[in-house]
């Protein structure tokens, strides 16, 4: 592949009819839920690092008009009975505790069994942090409920994502593994979900989750480099037990670039697909390996991101969208946004609107796209082809006798 097959570049903005004007005449025209409410927005701003990041998404969104296009739904919080489906009876005990949290106070640490459940440093004690959890896994648990119900075909919420989190405590900024509870709850209905995580770190909470199961396959395109968090997800990683080849590593360098990216994604991808045949779909769309992320180590940009939804889009399965991480605030935005109008199969404008309520953060050229930097590609043709060999030769061990 090279490097214009990831071209996907953004143009002057084209209107179709909503969504639920369209009709067989016009071809498949997949409904889609957007899962956003006041509340919801409101919880993300706890989460260390991201700040308003949610605000700004979805006022993004908005300014391109992309709402008219979509059904939107509030979030129902998870319950309590919720959680308890993957995450340690004790942890959310733990979760439960009230605290009184001081803002200005980098110290909020009053229970020496904190650090036993990961809170603290990266995940600090939040305000009400049971309600803060139950909030960001309801708003995956309600977009899993819009599929299983078949009310929706994809339906998206960036405000979740959250694939480190462990049955047992929280890390890596996720206190929840809202990816875990979606999964399962769409287990209810759908006998096969595919897993696919394009975070720059590795999605080792998911992974760990479901090691031992076919039901589940997880796929995850990450950087793999010495002391880069959370130091796993090797190629040599294929699950466990009966779970066995059910895992699939895509270990990455540092400073993969679109059209690369694209090319292993969209062989892996779609040889994954091929043969898994999952009936639903998982997608997170951590974009901190965008160029310029204060934390990844990639040189992606939108465009590289959008080839990778769209390759998903063309297999016409219950999808769902979810955020993760993703540093830089306003190249965030942009990609989610960008993503969003390919999931709607709507051209927007390449120029951030101008009555876009966060219009300074994105100067000083005021464009919805991601440019590369100068970081040196660090993947040689030598090691992405050992990679992908290895990856294909396990991949062949999913037949249909093996998922029985």
């Amino acid at each position: 592949m090279n490097s214009s097959d990831c071209k996907l570049g953004v143009t002057n903005i084209k209107r179709k009819r909503p969504v639920e004007d369209a009709d067989e005449s016009s071809g498949f025209r997949p409904r889609v839920v957007y899962v956003i409410d006041m509340k919801l927005l409101f919880e993300t701003t706890k989460i260390p690092h991201i700040k308003n990041r949610n605000f700004v998404v979805d006022h993004l969104i908005e300014s391109y008009k992309l709402k008219q296009f979509m059904e939107i739904c509030e979030a129902t919080p998870a319950t309590e009975d919720d959680l308890r489906w993957f995450h340690a009876s004790n942890y959310i005990e733990h979760l439960k505790i009230e605290r009184n949290i001081d803002d200005d106070d980098d110290d909020n640490y009053t229970d020496e069994n904190d650090s036993e459940f990961g809170l603290g440093y990266d995940c600090p004690l939040l305000k009400d942090t049971f309600g803060f959890v139950c909030s960001i896994a309801g708003g995956t648990l309600t977009a899993a409920d819009k599929l299983i119900n078949r009310t929706a075909d994809i339906a998206i919420n960036w405000a979740g994502g959250w694939h480190h989190a462990q049955r047992d405590g929280a890390e890596g900024f996720c206190y929840i593994n809202d990816i875990v509870l979606g999964i399962q709850h769409l287990l209810k209905v759908f006998n096969y979900v595919l897993y696919i995580d394009l975070d720059v770190h590795h999605g080792n909470g998911v992974e760990n989750a479901f090691a031992f199961t076919r039901k589940v396959l997880t796929l995850s395109f990450h950087e793999f480099e010495p002391g880069f968090y959370p130091c796993s997800g090797s190629v040599n990683d294929i699950g466990l037990g009966k779970g066995k080849y059910f895992t699939v590593n895509v270990p990455l360098r540092e400073g993969i670039s679109d059209s690369l990216y694209c090319a292993v994604f969209n062989r892996v991808a779609c040889a994954v697909e091929s043969i898994y045949k999952p009936d639903a779909v998982i997608v997170q769309c951590g974009s901190d390996g965008l160029a310029h992320d204060p934390i990844g180590e990639f040189n992606l940009t939108h465009e590289g991101y959008g080839q990778c939804v769209r390759t998903i889009l063309k297999w016409k399965k219950p999808t769902l969208f979810l955020g993760g991480g993703g540093y830089n605030i306003a190249n965030t935005a942009r990609c989610w946004t960008y993503l969003t109008s390919i999931i709607l199969d709507e051209e927007i404008s390449s120029d951030i609107p101008d009555d876009f309520n966060y219009f300074r953060l994105f100067g000083p050229d005021y464009e919805l796209r991601v440019t590369p930097s100068n970081r040196k590609d660090m993947n040689t043709s030598e090691y992405i082809d050992n990679i992908v060999t290895t990856i294909m030769c396990n991949v062949k061990n999913i037949t249909e006798n093996s998922m029985s």
